[in-house]
């Protein structure tokens, strides 16, 4: 996997170690809510919302009358998903294989 050199630094490896730390989404709400502004928190969950709903086969009319997304945004992501680093599809996979593992 090619790490985009730009944002790989030291300060960023010590955000993401802080955010390894987390345990549940009440500690994950705590954090985010110190660090990021609610504009930057609403533009991350919008960002991954779309990634959702572009993988659950949405139309960009579908997905920007859910979210409130731009047709900017929604290609932007379905970009990320087709040539990125495929961070979406490996979270997508951990969470269904967690789902199924819940299934009785």
């Amino acid at each position: 996997m090619e790490m985009n050199k730009k944002i790989k630094t030291e300060a960023v490896d010590h955000l993401f170690e802080a955010i390894l730390t987390l345990k549940n989404p009440e500690e994950c709400y705590s954090f985010f809510e110190d660090v990021c502004t609610v504009n930057e928190l609403l533009s991350l969950s919008q960002r991954y919302e779309v990634a959702r709903m572009l993988r659950k086969k949405k139309t960009y009319l579908e997905i920007a009358e859910k979210t409130g997304a731009s047709t900017a945004t929604i290609s932007r992501v379905n970009r990320s998903l087709n040539y990125g680093n495929d961070g979406y599809d490996m979270v997508f996979a951990r969470l269904n294989r967690e789902a199924e593992q819940e299934q009785p």
